[in-house]
């Protein structure tokens, strides 16, 4: 029973499994952080495309495919093409004015890139430009 006692009071070799459980550890966190960030960086670009393919199809001489074109390469550019599939444009009326709208359904990206499929949703929207006194 002493010789028990005196094993479990014994921590030689704890330190190589204490490092491998705290460096597991700060490892998934790490991983963990990178990945929200990536996540929040593909919602900006995508975001941030809406809101340029929006103000492009707004101008008086464009049409609402030419913004979602817009749309669409900025996103191929920044993150891939397989981040652009779900690109529509139309036009509402908010506050009495007529609006260009671009909505980008999106994955979400999980692990790394890859992702829930069009789990992120984001609009853009645009003033139409009239000549005139409209």
């Amino acid at each position: 029973m002493h010789a028990a006692r005196r094993g479990i009071a014994d921590d030689r070799g704890s330190s190589p499994v204490e490092f491998v459980m705290v460096g597991t550890l700060l490892t998934v966190l790490t991983l963990a952080v990178l990945q929200i960030a990536l996540a929040v960086y593909v919602r900006n670009v995508v975001h941030d495309a809406a809101v340029e393919g929006a103000y492009h199809a707004a101008l008086a001489d464009t049409d609402l495919e030419e913004g979602a074109e817009r749309a669409r390469l900025a996103i191929t550019r920044a993150v891939g093409a397989d981040y652009a599939d779900d690109v529509s444009a139309s036009t509402t009326q908010e506050l009495g004015h007529t609006v260009v709208e671009i909505r980008i359904r999106t994955t979400l990206p999980v692990v790394g890139l890859l992702g829930i499929p069009f789990a992120m949703e984001v609009e853009g929207h645009a003033p139409v430009e009239s000549l005139g006194d409209e």
